[in-house]
């Protein structure tokens, strides 16, 4: 019984070593990104270049990652068509790209909840002194709304993603 523990642990402990270090497939540079598609039941972000997916990237989303984001604080992640409306060289959180939320609707949405829509919502990485949590920080969804990466990916993006870019976030 102890000895099948132990085994177990081991073949674990290899499993996570092999998952953390096993290299990703890199995005082409050589092509124009010119949208992004979010689909948050499957922690998806995908970057296209005139309709061609040129690579999907694995994400983290808000602690409560079910539904459209509603009002500041409700940790969603939002729903709906946006633009990448600015980059951040000196984040909290390694780089990141900002998504025009919130949109009219989305304002008066949370206005007749009597709320504020909040706002700052980012692609990101990891937060900055802890990048080398790296792919495990895909285990659990843990940003306030926004949408999470690796360092490394977040930096892939960062260079390649203009301001302007279309994001359509679905469930």
């Amino acid at each position: 019984m102890k000895k099948s523990l132990a085994y177990g642990l081991i073949f674990l402990l290899f499993g996570l070593l092999a998952y953390y270090f096993f290299p990703e497939k890199k995005l082409d540079t050589s092509k124009k990104i010119d949208k992004i598609l979010v689909v948050k039941h499957k922690r998806e972000l995908t970057v296209f270049s005139k309709g061609e997916a040129l690579k999907t990237y694995k994400i983290s989303l808000g602690g409560v990652p079910v539904g459209k984001k509603e009002f500041e604080g409700d940790k969603k992640t939002p729903e709906g068509i946006y633009m990448i409306n600015d980059k951040n060289p000196n984040s909290d959180y390694h780089l990141n790209l900002a998504v025009s939320y919130p949109n009219g609707s989305d304002s008066l949405h949370a206005i007749n909840l009597g709320k504020s829509p909040g706002g700052e919502i980012k692609i990101h990485g990891l937060p900055n002194g802890y990048g080398f949590i790296g792919k495990f920080q895909r285990f659990s969804d843990w940003t306030l709304g926004c949408i999470a990466l690796t360092n490394p990916e977040i930096e892939e993006l960062f260079y390649n993603v203009p301001i302007g870019t279309e994001i359509e976030i679905v469930e």
